[in-house]
């Protein structure tokens, strides 16, 4: 039974990585129709900057790591503004470039991180509390799984809160619905469209962040390593679905965790094939909607 509660709690703390990866693309695309391969940059990218803060800081005091986290965020959202600002805005409705251009700089930036950063996996530190562990009816859970379920919750009711009750949330809905009556009213939807990438790029610098504790390492391959479950996440989810991306998130974290420990280390395998099964069952994913 431990083994089992343990499967559970340590598949929500993956999926919860998942999701704050995943949160954003969704995010991205589902109001914006931007399939956006360099994602993963700006998760690498807030990694590196929470471990360089760290190090300087000493990466040992909760203080440090709340500074890291917010650092990322920042970091990722800088990034993500500046791209859409520069290279996303003239490709609207133009998606062949879209993927183009957001693939290039995907490789590019992998690229520029390893002639900063080196090739090789840099360990990070962190609070003692997170390298050990609670004990839940018998079984031993790590900690950083209770930090990692916390962020994505805070992450999906902020996103939620943000374009439901604020007057920013408003605009970005009915330009998405609507940009042409939007922009005759006076209202600059490209600013809103900007602020939609820079959350996106906050919970993926957020997420860099978090899954260089996760896993005790950032590298430059990080954010291209956790970006493939993401965009498996999203179109099981539904593309465009933040709630989809949430439940897909911890069924496939779950399904990789039992898969890995009952069936021989066969969790990617099971995730590519439940891929499969829902693409053929229901091509829009669990809560996507038809074009």
């Amino acid at each position: 039974m431990s083994t089992i509660i343990l499967l559970l709690i340590t598949g929500l703390g993956l999926g919860a990585l998942y999701f704050l990866v995943a949160s954003g693309l969704s995010l991205i695309y589902g109001l914006m129709g931007v399939l956006n391969f360099a994602h993963g940059s700006f998760l690498t990218l807030g990694a590196f900057a929470g471990w360089e803060l760290a190090r300087r800081m000493g990466g040992e005091s909760w203080g440090t790591l709340i500074a890291s986290l917010l650092l990322g965020m920042v970091v990722g959202a800088v990034v993500a503004a500046a791209t859409e600002f520069l290279l996303i805005r003239r490709l609207y409705n133009r998606h062949i470039e879209q993927v183009l251009v957001t693939v290039g700089l995907a490789l590019a930036t992998v690229a520029l991180f390893e002639g900063i950063w080196g090739t090789d996996a840099i360990y990070v530190t962190a609070p003692p509390w997170l390298s050990e562990t609670t004990e839940i009816f018998g079984a031993l859970v790590p900690n950083d799984r209770f930090l990692l379920i916390g962020a994505a919750v805070l992450v999906l009711l902020g996103i939620v809160a943000f374009l439901r009750y604020t007057r920013f949330g408003l605009v970005i809905r009915a330009g998405v619905e609507n940009r042409s009556m939007v922009t005759a009213l006076g209202i600059d939807v490209r600013k809103a469209f900007t602020v939609v990438f820079a959350i996106g790029g906050a919970a993926a610098g957020l997420g860099g962040v978090l899954a260089s504790h996760y896993f005790g390492y950032v590298s430059p391959q990080l954010g291209g390593s956790l970006l493939i479950f993401a965009f498996i996440v999203t179109v099981i989810g539904g593309l465009g679905s933040l709630a989809g991306a949430a439940i897909a998130s911890v069924v496939v974290a779950i399904l990789q965790q039992f898969a890995n420990y009952y069936l021989g280390g066969t969790g990617d395998l099971m995730v590519v094939l439940l891929l499969a099964v829902v693409l053929l069952v229901r091509p829009t994913g669990i809560l996507g909607k038809k074009a």
